[in-house]
């Protein structure tokens, strides 16, 4: 089976069997990381360049050694020090790039829209690894699949996606790719970090972590950008971890064990608790290794569809 399309851009508007196709798929790759030699062939003689605009460290490294163990040649461009600190434009940048005869790009931009303005500047595949607050679909595809490890399926689920939904891309992601594979989406957070009218999404918006807890199989805490408490979205660090903090004494009061998820980083006692961060419900260093298998699967199924 193929991807209806050729690269990867986001989740809204992604077909369910393609959704389900990667998680497969990356099952499948989750095995080879498990053996002792963790290289497979399909992607050799292929190019793969990482263009990373923004910082970048788990999100980097996952798609770097996904890469690498599927045999890729690769090559790792950050804006810093590049041609683009000198004025250079992306479009430029990646008609050089594409120039040397790459096959793939992983990029990574400040600027909502950016990976699919390059695909109509470059021939080779592309892959959205996060652009600005629009999506993050690497993200979401390695949270649905921690998930569907830990309950066998997917439809039916109750998820909440808690903190600052406003600027949040894997947020997005994650509302787009749940709701095509059958979970109630709810999120909760102050009402400065939840957009307006986001409800035609399909998702329930709760103010009160108390009111949702009880409601869902699952948390996924967003984690809070520091630089925004300077903003005025909430009054302190200190207050929002008191309202919308996810905390073990919280969390205890549900009526049943609650799956605890992160992208990370976390900042510790402030979104989450370092408790419930290392404790049995959390699957967040579940979420590392699915990472890493899903991005594989993702540069597959892209890389040998050509």
């Amino acid at each position: 089976m193929k991807l209806q399309s050729r690269h990867l851009l986001g989740l809204e508007g992604m077909r369910k069997e393609d959704i389900t196709l990667i998680l497969d798929t990356a099952i499948s790759f989750k095995e080879v990381l498990e053996r002792p030699i963790k290289k497979v062939p399909p992607l050799q003689g292929k190019t793969i360049v990482n263009l990373f605009f923004e910082s970048s460290t788990r999100t980097r490294i996952s798609f770097e050694l996904a890469e690498r163990r599927l045999s890729a040649d690769v090559v790792n461009f950050t804006a810093v020090g590049s041609s683009v600190s000198k004025g250079e434009t992306l479009k430029d940048t990646a008609r050089n790039i594409e120039a040397m005869k790459i096959d793939m790009v992983v990029i990574r931009h400040a600027s909502s829209g950016a990976p699919h303005f390059l695909t109509r500047v470059v021939k080779a595949n592309v892959i959205n690894a996060g652009d600005g607050a629009h999506e993050h679909p690497t993200q979401a595809l390695l949270d649905m699949m921690t998930l569907r490890e830990k309950y066998g399926k997917l439809e039916g689920l109750r998820v909440c996606i808690v903190g600052d939904i406003l600027h949040s891309r894997v947020a997005r992601s994650n509302i787009y790719g749940l709701k095509t594979m059958g979970v109630e989406v709810s999120v909760c957070g102050p009402a400065t970090m939840i957009p307006r009218n986001i409800e035609a999404l399909g998702v329930r918006v709760y103010h009160r972590l108390e009111d949702v807890i009880p409601q869902v199989d699952a948390l996924n805490v967003l984690r809070i950008q520091l630089e925004r408490q300077k903003s005025g979205l909430f009054p302190s660090l200190r207050e929002y971890h008191r309202f919308f903090g996810v905390t073990k004494e919280k969390v205890d009061r549900a009526p049943k064990p609650i799956t605890i998820m992160h992208p990370g980083p976390i900042n510790r006692d402030v979104e989450l608790s370092a408790d419930l961060a290392d404790g049995p419900h959390s699957v967040i260093l579940e979420q590392v290794t699915n990472g890493e298998a899903v991005r594989m699967a993702v540069l597959y199924l892209l890389g040998t569809s050509n």
